[in-house]
């Protein structure tokens, strides 16, 4: 017998593993499972035994989440990915479902509501939310970057499973404390749910300061745009402003929202000109954002051709991949 088959022959079927750790788990043990669980899924990888060792990874992330340990869950979860990269696994439904189960075990925990901010008590249990929040949503995002990243690389879109996106940008603007819109927007625009993207918008509409609505939306629509997605950045126009009257929200009227309704009609037909000409009648609104005119240059690129001015092309995206 060789020594590689021997080593495969000492381990156990990963089913008794499995079994092992859950039950160390479920007696609280958390930090020892956690190192059992990393060790033991190596020593399967190690001789070749993936399936076993995904199989190990993915029990422990969704238990260790399970019971609130988004520490120890988030980092099984993370070498769970490293795995799909270190087999040299192509991106495929049944992957992504594993990576949709482990994601749907992030726990969602909401924001105290109505708290009296003059009691101690109350500020220092919401500060305790929001650090646990803040946690909790790096380590997803960690997560399923690295997941969007595989599948980019295995898969046959080169931005990403779309599915893992609309995922991260849930995640993101449900429970972040502060959601960074700018980071919702740019992953829901390479997701396929625009009806979820409006719906969002139209939450953060209620809720935000004034001034701040017409940005997100307007956001929103040139990140559809700056990819050449000009069918989804109409629907996302149309959806919003019927969700807005049902929700009975005014619907912002400013410079900004005219410009993007003049640029939606302008990109159905070859008007360069006009292109040029709205960007500089509206430049004092398009200012209003550093990220407007970078994502204007793509979309001067991806509908007209025009080469970008900028030689550092696409920083805008790639700060989101880091």
């Amino acid at each position: 017998m060789s020594r590689e088959r021997f080593r495969k022959a000492l381990l156990p079927p990963g089913a008794e593993n499995i079994e092992k750790l859950k039950n160390i788990v479920e007696e609280g043990n958390y930090y020892g499972a956690q190192q059992m669980y990393k060790t033991t899924s190596s020593r399967y990888a190690t001789v070749g035994r993936f399936s076993e060792a995904f199989d190990l990874l993915q029990s422990g992330a969704c238990l260790q989440l399970e019971h609130d340990q988004v520490t120890c869950g988030g980092e099984l979860a993370m070498l769970f990915v490293e795995m799909l990269v270190k087999a040299k696994v192509d991106f495929d439904e049944d992957y992504l479902d594993r990576i949709r189960k482990i994601y749907k075990k992030f726990p969602r925990v909401p924001v105290p509501q109505n708290l009296d901010l003059a009691d101690d008590d109350a500020i220092h249990q919401l500060s305790e939310t929001f650090g646990a929040a803040k946690i909790r949503v790096e380590s997803c995002s960690s997560f399923l970057k690295a997941a969007i990243k595989w599948s980019a690389d295995s898969g046959p879109r080169k931005i990403g499973s779309p599915e893992l996106h609309d995922m991260l940008a849930e995640y993101i603007y449900s429970e972040s404390p502060e959601p960074d819109m700018t980071r919702v927007c740019y992953h829901f625009a390479r997701g396929r749910n625009p009806n979820r993207f409006a719906s969002t918008l139209v939450n953060f509409m209620g809720k935000c300061y004034p001034g701040e609505d017409d940005l997100a939306i307007a956001r929103a629509v040139l990140m559809y745009l700056s990819l050449g997605n000009l069918r989804d950045a109409n629907n996302l126009m149309d959806e919003i402003e019927k969700l807005a009257q049902v929700k009975e929200l005014e619907f912002p009227d400013s410079e900004l929202m005219r410009f993007i309704n003049y640029l939606l009609q302008t990109l159905m037909r070859d008007a360069l000109p006009l292109f040029n000409m709205l960007k500089q009648k509206f430049s004092s609104s398009i200012e209003r954002d550093p990220t407007f005119n970078e994502l204007l240059e793509d979309i001067g690129e991806k509908f007209y051709g025009v080469r970008r001015k900028n030689p550092l092309q696409g920083m805008f995206g790639e700060l989101f991949k880091m």
